[in-house]
């Protein structure tokens, strides 16, 4: 009795038991090196740059020894001609994304699902992964090809049925659709993978019992599928939410031009203009400062509203 009430005394607690735990699975741990490295070098260490957001900013000086010049660029964004319109373009483009983008990745899973011959669905499956893996480039290329006006097939179509050829490209007001369409073709099947993992994990017997007191595959789908991922989209449209702020300059930089400014300009492509081709480090890295805490702002409320309404959030 004695010798079991000693070595129980032993065992680590506390933070030696995390110590303890860590060294006896440390080649299991290895595994997540890589990713740790990536996350301090690409993440972490850039944070300390942050403060030229306060400072006029000169190479030749550094950071530490250029002059402290506090709010002065956060100003001079604010009271700047191009404010509202890029905070505007930049929350409309997310937004249709959320809207539009967001529900069909589910929807998708939803169906493949249903689909009960396994040689098709994982046919349907690849095809729509594939898009995700063409470079932006040539889905760029392709989107132009395709409505251009003199030789796109969309055109074509325009014309076959009497209407007139649109420039698509160089219209301001088609730019959110094409933005938003291309990123639904491509991001479909990609999106849908961590649905239909969730799917994967549904107790067979629900369905079954399910089946056995009269409901059909809709009934099915929606009482007893989405129910059983609810967590998962939650999480997902909590992130999503999260991220409403940014929109990657590199397939706007490759769409728009000077003919669509007016709703094609999102503060990334701003910040790239004036922080790269003008070298103006400091105010354009006040303006994704601005932008990365409006960010933190959405994931705060949206997940405060999720763990309100629903038994999902992400802390």
């Amino acid at each position: 009795m004695s010798t079991a009430t000693s070595l129980q005394n032993t065992k680590p607690t506390g933070f030696k038991k995390v110590l303890h735990d860590i060294w006896a699975s440390r080649w299991l741990q290895l595994l997540i090196l890589p990713g740790l490295i990536y996350f301090i070098i690409f993440k972490y260490i850039p944070i300390y740059g942050v403060q030229i957001a306060f400072k006029d900013y000169k190479i030749r000086d550094g950071i530490t020894g250029s002059a402290w010049v506090g709010f002065k660029h956060f100003k001079t964004f604010f009271t700047g001609p191009y404010a509202f319109k890029l905070i505007r373009n930049t929350l409309l483009l997310n937004f249709y994304n959320l809207i539009f983008g967001f529900p069909l990745p589910i929807l998708f899973a939803l169906l493949l699902n249903e689909v009960k011959s396994v040689f098709f669905k994982k046919f349907v499956q690849t095809v729509s992964y594939l898009p995700h893996f063409i470079s932006l480039a040539a889905v760029i290329g392709m989107l132009s090809m395709f409505v251009a006006p003199s030789t796109g097939i969309v055109n074509k179509i325009i014309n076959f049925f009497g209407g007139e050829s649109i420039a698509f490209l160089t219209e301001p007001g088609w730019f959110r659709t094409l933005y938003v369409i291309s990123g639904i073709w491509t991001g479909l099947g990609w999106g849908a993978i961590i649905y239909i993992a969730a799917l994967s994990a549904v107790d067979q017997g629900l369905y079954e019992a399910a089946a056995i007191d009269g409901a059909n595959r809709f009934h099915l789908m929606f009482h007893i599928s989405l129910p059983s991922i609810m967590g998962t989209v939650v999480v997902m449209f909590i992130l999503r939410v999260g991220s409403m702020m940014s929109v990657g300059s590199e397939k706007v930089l490759l769409m728009y031009n000077e003919l669509t400014y007016e709703t094609s300009d999102v503060i990334s492509t701003f910040v790239y203009r004036r922080g790269l081709q003008n070298n103006d480090y400091s105010f354009s890295t006040a303006v994704e400062m601005f932008n990365s805490i409006v960010n933190i702002i959405f994931l705060w409320v949206a997940n405060s509203l999720s763990r309100k309404f629903t038994e999902s959030s992400l802390w």
